[in-house]
């Protein structure tokens, strides 16, 4: 891709951001009003109720990591050296996001939409009216953790392999629809973990495509060091 092409796709990259933001802002409490409208009183004790809170538990961190290690002893299997360096990509990349994600949600202070009318909507911070918020899950609504860590696991799938990745793509967005419905969080905040997650996933899958062998090969040169020290050692 020349420069100009480059450029072009970031200015219309960026521009989409701003635009995906700026409406998910715009139309939050809409959002979550149909929803409540369409659910009803009787809406955790329904059956997609069950079912959307069982489809979130999956962009739970230990949820990935254990579908990284399965997919990691498959490809090793299979002899696949391409698919361990995208499934190791996919968990970096899914640790990394979900850390920013939860590293800011802790200090934002807003609220979740399900909290509605108890607690007025709003960005409280870290500290409110002499109580300190962080830890304080009514106030841990921004950004979306699980979607983070679904969206950056798949982001590298996508950059890597993208017919697979747009199939990964599915279950991550169900995750972050599904963190909406039952009101874990607003649509925003689903909205600024995508875009934070991907931008993670493609640096961190470009470091590995260009510098992930060279790491790799110095790292076990330093342990093979490390080794062959402490058996001269142990021999004296």
């Amino acid at each position: 891709m020349s420069p100009t092409a480059r450029l072009i796709l970031i200015i219309v990259l960026a521009l989409a951001s701003v635009t995906a933001v700026t409406l998910a802002f715009r139309y939050d409490h809409d959002i979550r009003k149909a929803l409540v409208t369409a659910q009803g009183k009787k809406w955790k004790k329904s059956d997609d109720y069950k079912f959307y809170t069982s489809v979130r538990k999956f962009g739970d961190y230990p949820q990935i990591v254990a579908l990284a290690i399965v997919g990691l002893l498959i490809a090793w299997k299979l002899r696949s050296r391409e698919w361990m360096r995208i499934l190791v990509a996919a968990l970096i990349a899914s640790t990394l996001a979900g850390m920013l994600a939860n590293a800011s949600r802790l200090t934002t202070g807003r609220t979740r939409p399900r909290e509605s009318p108890k607690i007025e909507q709003g960005f409280y911070g870290p500290w409110h009216n002499g109580k300190l918020l962080i830890g304080d899950p009514r106030y841990n609504s921004f950004p979306s953790g699980h979607t983070a860590t679904a969206f950056g696991f798949a982001g590298v799938v996508l950059f890597a392999s993208p017919w697979i990745g747009i199939a990964a793509l599915v279950p991550a967005a169900l995750i972050a629809w599904a963190s909406v419905v039952i009101g874990a969080h607003h649509p925003s905040d689903v909205v600024i973990s995508i875009i934070l997650s991907l931008i993670v996933a493609f640096f961190v899958w470009r470091w590995v495509r260009t510098k992930g062998d060279l790491t790799w090969l110095l790292l076990v040169r330093k342990a093979k060091q490390i080794r062959n020290a402490r058996k001269k050692a142990a021999g004296k």
